[in-house]
């Protein structure tokens, strides 16, 4: 398990690798997530935030569920109830990341946190810029984070190379970059949390130059997960924490290998076409 340190250290080092782990609701592949024991999971298997889903629920509370449908499929918890439990071990150490479903209630939250003590030691990330703009005035300490891009629509839960939706995300790969140095400064934002496939070293060095974390969601491969380590953002989110250390455990690629691979990929087309074109003679041969 990660040492406990300062919780608003941007990164922790591990085996060379140098990014923020994170558990998307805890460790959700591991046992149901936005749950106690799902955040405890995810502590045992040493990620150094727990991200939790706050949402208002159509009584009006703030609960810890990712939208309607799973606020009303169980009973999910009060965000007042898993604060409290962030203040016992062996979760009373760990950074806690708030993601904000919809706009509203906004002065809640950040009451809420500011009275068990965690502002400090949390952040809270939302796709709503209005959001972003109240919480800022109403908590000038509180991190805050850029959920982008915007949807209601989960992409983890379908192919991302759909054709339509690989046109939009390399538009978004080219464009964001640009849309983050202009706007990371007017937002006062801490970090992005970025869909990863939207992430490239572009938008690592953007991000350096504003001082602000590069936070990749959801991530659930793991060498998607030391791809992103290796080109340098600043923290990954992944619905299975056991995957860091998988990932960190791979061998590095080896570059003349590759090479070698690649070269005899070639070889092999090149043989196939070929016999392709000698089986295209001989049957030219026969005809005749």
């Amino acid at each position: 398990m990660a040492a406990k340190k300062g919780q608003n250290e941007k990164n922790l080092q591990r085996d060379g690798y140098v990014y923020r782990r994170i558990g998307h609701k805890g460790a959700d592949t591991i046992t149901r997530g936005n749950t106690i024991d799902s955040f405890i999971a995810a502590v045992e298997e040493g990620v150094d935030m727990v991200e939790l889903d706050v949402l208002r629920d159509r009584d009006g509370r703030l609960v810890v569920a990712h939208d309607h449908q799973d606020a009303m499929r169980r009973r999910p918890l009060d965000l007042t109830d898993a604060l409290d439990a962030f203040q016992e071990e062996p979760l009373d150490w760990v950074a806690i990341a708030c993601d904000l479903k919809l706009p509203g209630r906004e002065a809640e939250l950040a009451g809420t946190l500011a009275g068990h003590g965690m502002v400090e030691r949390a952040m809270v990330s939302t796709m709503e810029i209005e959001s972003l703009q109240k919480l800022r005035q109403l908590e000038p300490d509180l991190r805050l984070g850029w959920t982008y891009p915007k949807t209601r629509r989960d992409w983890t839960s379908y192919g991302w190379t759909r054709a339509g939706v690989a046109v939009a995300l390399a538009a978004m790969r080219r464009r964001f970059p640009a849309i983050l140095t202009a706007r990371a400064p007017e937002l006062g934002i801490d970090a992005v949390w970025a869909y990863h496939h939207v992430i490239t070293p572009k938008l690592v060095e953007v991000a350096n130059q504003q001082d602000i974390e590069l936070i990749a969601w959801t991530v659930d491969d793991p060498a998607r997960i030391r791809a992103l380590a290796e080109i340098g953002v600043h923290g990954i989110c992944s619905n299975d924490p056991r995957l860091f250390a998988v990932a960190e455990r791979a061998p590095a690629p080896d570059p003349e290998a590759e090479k070698s691979a690649k070269q005899s990929r070639a070889e092999k087309r090149e043989q196939k076409k070929a016999a392709k074109e000698a089986a295209k003679e001989q049957k030219a041969e026969e005809a005749g």
